[in-house]
């Protein structure tokens, strides 16, 4: 029987499938997906089924995405778990720049806190690294907001081994964000990394954001009575005790689907075929 929980900087317990809000937001994340009250509707329901690690940013959208999980959990649960995210301003669909200037940070951050209607972020991820700032003034500007009671935790995005390497020698940090799914791999050592460490990993497209379709999934969906998508979401939960995906849904029935991927228990043998889709 795998863990269905996960202490993230061995404080924060949730409930390892967590919930994304990125499909709130219209294409390119830019601008309303759905009415209000339906992805209300979707984030109650994500919470009522048990889900205590809710991801957003503060760039979905921009903005909507924290205003909705504001007006659809505030007052929060106690054992809920409100990630964000900064240091990405977008500015139309699909269209982002890298900005990671201290008093940038600084005020994306307090944005978010508004937003979100709370006083501390529990995890805020740096979205990106920007190459134009020292990475220590980056860090430096997430851990004075750390200890100014702000931010809880502190999370990184899109990173290497050895960018993570370098953060930590800077603060600590409890959680890595990068894309990881059955056929995309590429970040498996920084996923190594986090495991050795005891730090959270977070997938962003978990579900490969539709590349999983009749990727060798049939079979094994076929003897647990379950979807390719849930087949792909149970080889995460397997794969490793640190990850923790969030994928996110704009439909109540699909949320309901990827929650109870949880309850999908894979065997060896499937273990060992979809570890073979990828040499």
């Amino acid at each position: 029987m795998i863990s269905q929980t996960f202490d993230i900087a061995g404080e924060l317990r949730v409930n390892r499938l967590g919930y994304g809000t990125g499909m709130l937001t219209g294409p390119g994340y830019w601008g309303p997906r759905l009415d209000p009250e339906e992805a209300v509707a979707i984030l109650r329901r994500a919470v009522e089924r048990g889900v205590t690690l809710v991801d957003t940013a503060d760039n979905y959208g921009p903005d909507l995405a924290e205003e909705l999980v504001a007006r659809a959990l505030h007052p929060y649960p106690d054992d809920l778990v409100v990630a964000t995210k900064g240091g990405v301003v977008r500015t139309g669909p699909n269209v982002w720049h890298v900005s990671g200037r201290p008093e940038r940070l600084r005020a994306m951050c307090e944005a978010s806190l508004r937003r979100l209607r709370t006083d501390t972020v529990d995890l805020y991820q740096l979205h990106r690294i920007d190459p134009e700032v020292p990475l220590a003034d980056q860090l430096g500007t997430l851990a004075e907001l750390r200890q100014e009671g702000k931010i809880r935790h502190i999370g990184l995005d899109t990173v290497t081994v050895e960018e993570l390497e370098r953060a930590l020698e800077i603060t600590a940090i409890a959680s890595v964000q990068n894309r990881f799914n059955l056929l995309e791999r590429e970040s498996a050592p920084v996923l190594r990394a986090c495991e050795a460490r005891g730090l959270a990993f977070l997938p962003w497209f978990p579900l490969g954001n539709g590349s999983l379709a009749g990727a060798g999934l049939p079979e094994a969906a076929r003897r647990h009575g379950a979807s390719a998508g849930q087949v792909a979401l149970a080889w995460l939960l397997h794969h490793s005790p640190v990850i923790l995906p969030t994928p996110g849904t704009g439909s109540l029935a699909h949320l309901e689907e990827n929650l109870d991927a949880a309850a999908v228990e894979l065997t060896p043998g499937d273990l060992a075929a979809l570890d073979g889709l990828l040499p």
